[in-house]
């Protein structure tokens, strides 16, 4: 009897191991899919000009509009848009808000070394 439940025990914990590495393979494969994202940002010296202009976005103004009226990136003049880009080419707290961010959505306000960003996800590969 304690041979059988022994070996039940180790069966279970096996296959216990087997489906945690299997998520795990999953979840890698999932993260490793989105490789590149097509964003457009606005860039302002504050937060609360960050603040106020995503309000805006929210409240029905034109992202594009408020890019070429309020940025300070000269992607401003065409509505704020970067095009594909792949990890590691951005700097690392615009890239992690730009890759956590859902397709069509805008992020919170993300403070870079150049000023706070404002960044629409336009698409993801």
């Amino acid at each position: 009897m304690k041979k059988i439940s022994y070996l039940l025990l180790i069966a279970v914990l096996f296959l216990s191991f087997c489906y945690n590495v299997k998520a795990e393979v999953n979840y890698r494969k999932e993260v490793k899919m989105v490789q590149q994202v097509n964003a457009s940002h606005i860039l302002v010296a504050t937060e609360a000009e960050a603040k106020t202009l995503k309000a805006e976005i929210e409240n029905g103004a034109s992202f594009e509009e408020l890019a070429k009226e309020h940025s300070k990136c000269p992607s401003g003049y065409d509505g704020g848009k970067l095009g594909y880009f792949t990890r590691g080419q951005m700097v690392k707290p615009f890239e992690d808000a730009a890759f956590e961010t859902e397709i069509g959505k805008i992020s919170d306000p993300v403070q870079t070394q150049f000023g706070w960003h404002l960044i629409k996800v336009i698409d993801k590969k």
